[in-house]
């Protein structure tokens, strides 16, 4: 383990780094599960993961040191377990915050939780809750951020960018990470003071195609609505043709 530099109170200041892993959440969960406790804060980062996982068990999958594919512990206990998503929508603003500097206005957050530069993928976040009983244990964050990739699977190519794509040149990993860190912690704070009361509104504010009309898929069926709104557990509301539904996640799917 090591210790980072920059100016964070408890997140990425202990870091372990892995030339390779099958998964930093999986490497991280096995860790967890040993007797020596870890610090609150703790980031597993891995310049390739072989068995990247994004939601619903999509493969992530980047080249090797190109890129920034790590895992954050975190202990949520604060928050009721209904509350969850409050999680998922801090640590998207987060890194919504801690990109838009470098790559401006185009970003923007897919519901639940990938982050989208136009109409293509910068990055993605995985988040497995850890519940005992009616109550948090903790929470392991996966992310993984498009840094220097230039080049992606031909099936990926049309949906994929990195931060090399769009600014036509290198980016400093080691000062980007610095910089998500302290914007989870600042974002993760604020949620534990109970000081981000307009987190919902923030994170519609970001979200992908809200309030656009824009077409997506339910059940095999192309239909055309907009955006209004996601509940307290999460679920995308969309309005169609006068009528309002809430979708969970898998449930329903733009058509980009």
């Amino acid at each position: 383990m090591q210790n980072n530099t920059f100016s964070t109170l408890f997140i990425g200041q202990n870091i372990i780094k892995l030339s390779s892993v099958d998964s930093t959440n999986n490497y991280l969960k096995v860790l967890l599960s040993k007797s020596e406790p870890l610090p609150e804060g703790t980031v597993i980062m891995a310049e390739e993961q072989y068995a990247g996982r994004g939601q619903q068990q999509n493969s992530w999958l980047a080249t090797p040191g190109q890129n920034l594919t790590f895992s954050l512990f975190l202990k949520p206990v604060f928050l009721a377990i209904k509350d969850q998503f409050k999680l998922n929508m801090a640590i998207s603003i987060a890194l919504n915050e801690a990109l838009l500097p470098l790559v401006g206005k185009g970003i923007s957050i897919k519901w639940p939780n990938d982050i989208f530069f136009g109409d293509r993928k910068l990055g993605g976040i995985l988040i497995e809750n850890i519940i005992s009983g009616q109550n948090f244990k903790f929470s392991i964050i996966g992310i993984g951020i498009n840094v220097n990739q230039q080049d992606f699977q031909a099936e990926l190519e049309s949906r994929a960018i990195s931060t090399r794509q769009i600014l036509h040149k290198d980016v400093n990993r080691n000062e980007l990470f610095a910089v998500i860190c302290s914007q989870i912690e600042s974002q993760f704070l604020k949620l534990k003071s109970n000081r981000n009361l307009l987190l919902t509104e923030a994170y519609l504010k970001k979200l992908y195609r809200f309030g656009v009309s824009s077409n997506f898929r339910c059940n095999g069926q192309v239909f055309e609505g907009s955006i209004t709104g996601v509940t307290e557990t999460g679920m995308l509301i969309i309005e169609s043709g006068g009528k309002t539904e809430a979708y969970n996640f898998k449930e329903v799917e733009f058509i980009i």
